[in-house]
């Protein structure tokens, strides 16, 4: 069993058969992931010292029943999660959550409409600026949610949302410029059919299928939010030194690809490790970087530009993850 999660109560029913031994079950329940309660018989010999590092025994008077509850590592927990954040109930959490993190991540659409309206920034800055952030601060709410099974459905909604502005902005059915000017190349409304309209479905997808506790969602949204983001930026600034292979990408861009979907992983795994979704180790840091290392090299073929580097990368992660993790 994994003590690494969250807090568990171990309620034990003990029957003394000696004065010196008690033969014991106790049944596990965990809030947060909610497993199913199993029993386990034990045997205890003078219960009195019964201890172990992460184990602390709670004697009654006088009754034969005790309740073990058991703490994982401080190096491996930094606080006791609660099963749900915003509300006892976990459908009522969830739906505060949705519009928490609903507000946040359209707020931040919104304000990167404004700087394209306004010309603030350069029509392509401005576009993977939207790109690097959007699908990262996402992401960042997803401890608001419970782990009742709602939770990564009612969270795929916000992007789910997306798509469907994606496909009704993209066919022509309803015309915002500021939407088409923040996230498109060339100004073109049908351009949303393609890299954003692929954006937007990598994040549902990573949200219903992997969620929170898999490092396979950390690695396609920070190789395709932070790693594509964060290339095709430092390529255009300081990528004059093409790839032999294709001359519509740079070292620069590439390198800044491979590092950021990098320590973009590590960091989102240090982050989901500190509210005790997965654990964090040396085993998934190496996975990380072999993940960001292909999915660079893919992005720098030939077919990325042909297809879409918002298809492509995701899909590079996803694969090579499902083999690593």
């Amino acid at each position: 069993m994994s003590l690494t999660h969250t807090p568990i109560t171990l309620t034990m029913i003990c029957r003394s058969s000696s004065s010196t031994t008690l033969t014991c079950c106790f049944q596990r329940f965990d809030p947060l992931h909610r497993f199913t309660h199993i029993s386990i018989p034990i045997s205890l010999t003078k219960p009195s010292s019964f201890s172990t590092p992460f184990l602390t025994l709670f004697k009654p008077s006088s009754s034969s029943s005790l309740t073990l509850t058991t703490q994982p590592p401080q190096a491996r927990r930094k606080f006791a999660l609660p099963a749900t954040m915003l509300h006892q109930n976990p459908l009522v959490s969830d739906i505060g959550a949705l519009a928490v993190s609903g507000a946040i991540a359209f707020s931040f659409l919104r304000f990167f409409e404004e700087t394209a309206k306004r010309s603030l920034f350069d029509q392509k800055l401005n576009r993977k600026l939207v790109h690097v952030s959007i699908g990262l601060i996402f992401m960042l709410c997803w401890p608001l949610y419970s782990s009742d099974g709602w939770g990564p459905i009612l969270a795929s909604l916000i992007p789910g949302i997306n798509i469907i502005r994606m496909l009704v902005i993209g066919l022509g059915i309803y015309k915002d410029e500021a939407t088409v000017k923040s996230m498109s190349r060339f100004g073109d409304y049908r351009e949303l059919l393609k890299g954003p309209l692929y954006y937007a479905a990598t994040i549902t997808l990573a949200s219903i299928i992997y969620w929170r506790t898999s490092p396979i969602s950390i690695a396609a949204i920070c190789n395709l939010c932070a790693g594509d983001g964060l290339a095709d930026i430092v390529g255009r600034r300081f990528g004059d030194k093409k790839i032999p292979y294709n001359r519509n990408k740079s070292y620069a861009g590439s390198i800044a690809m491979a590092a950021a979907g990098f320590l973009t992983s590590v960091g989102y795994m240090s982050y989901f490790s500190w509210f005790g979704y997965m654990e964090g180790s040396l085993k998934l840091v190496l996975g990380f970087l072999v993940v960001s290392v292909v999915t660079a090299l893919v992005e720098s073929l030939p077919i990325s530009t042909e297809l879409d580097d918002n298809l492509t990368v995701p899909l590079t992660s996803i694969l090579v993850g499902t083999v690593i993790f």
